[in-house]
């Protein structure tokens, strides 16, 4: 006989933390920035990336090696050579790496390089990839489906508890609408509603949401605001270069104060930043210049 869903919240204390490293966990106190480009292009890039937001500080690099495109044309990702890129920069900045998995096929090789496994937008539903994942011993960043109601969302993320896995964190990432001033439109009252339905935790995207740079930061701090326990920013050295989703990706300038705003949110509502002291040295320094 079938029990109660294993990602229901049973009460108001029951919460699952998602260990990402020995030193960062996402769902405890503090807020989680995972912050990175859309696609894995050279090792300069992503060392410049790891470099230049390790002391923001961010806690996790995203980058796709795997990437699903609407048009067959488009570039679809470094494939291997991108998963060893990841791998040196992991170990060149102990930095814990998160990036897409696509098949079933692509679930053993892409877990000896990162330390979380992202199923995307479109991979929802894909419900043998997700019984698959189930059997992994990885984190899963699971992505809500842009036309996915809130009870698919958890029902998706169900599939992947009750084939073993209970290392779910999801992800509020915009649902499609008829509004095309938005890439998406982001549904910060899921976050809130899912933070009643389910123990796990919750991340916010605003860059595929909004789809425009200029409205990222404020979308964010309204993320933590309504309790997203981190987010997931695309970031590049060049953004205009960036050679997938280029218009939605933040300078690593304007990543750094970014995170440097958070702090004040986060405070508000009970929360606190990974290595605060960095954010006020930080801080500090641009007021002295």
């Amino acid at each position: 006989m079938q029990g109660a869903p294993l990602v229901t919240k049973l009460n108001s204390a029951h919460k699952t933390i998602v260990p990402l490293s020995d030193l960062v966990s996402i769902g405890g106190e503090e807020v989680v920035i995972i912050g990175g480009p859309c696609t894995v292009e050279s090792l300069s890039q992503m060392e410049t990336v790891a470099r230049h937001l390790k002391s923001a500080p961010i806690q996790a690099l995203r980058g796709g090696v795997y990437k699903p495109r609407t048009s067959p044309y488009a570039f679809q990702g470094m494939g291997i050579e991108g998963l060893d890129i990841l791998a040196s920069v992991r170990q060149r900045y102990d930095l814990p790496v998160v990036t897409e998995v696509m098949a079933i096929s692509q679930i053993e090789e892409i877990s000896a390089y990162a330390d979380m496994l992202q199923v995307g937008s479109r991979n929802m539903q894909n419900f043998d990839l997700l019984k698959a994942l189930g059997q992994a011993n990885k984190p899963i960043l699971l992505k809500r489906g842009l036309a996915a109601t809130i009870e698919e969302f958890v029902m998706a993320a169900e599939y992947v508890a009750s084939h073993g896995n209970s290392q779910i964190v999801l992800c509020e990432r915009g649902i499609r609408s008829f509004d095309t001033y938005t890439r998406n439109v982001l549904d910060l009252g899921a976050v809130a509603a899912l933070r009643q339905i389910t123990h796990l935790p919750i991340l916010v995207d605003p860059s595929h949401a909004a789809g425009k740079r200029e409205l990222i930061a404020d979308l964010s701090r309204a993320a933590i605001a309504c309790g997203a326990d981190g987010l997931i920013i695309e970031c590049h050295p060049e953004p205009e270069k960036s050679v997938s989703d280029a218009r939605q990706a933040l300078s690593l300038e304007d990543m750094a104060a970014l995170v440097r705003s958070l702090e004040p949110i986060a405070e508000a509502v009970g929360r606190k930043m990974y290595g605060r002291e960095l954010v006020i040295s930080a801080r500090h320094s641009e007021e002295i210049a």
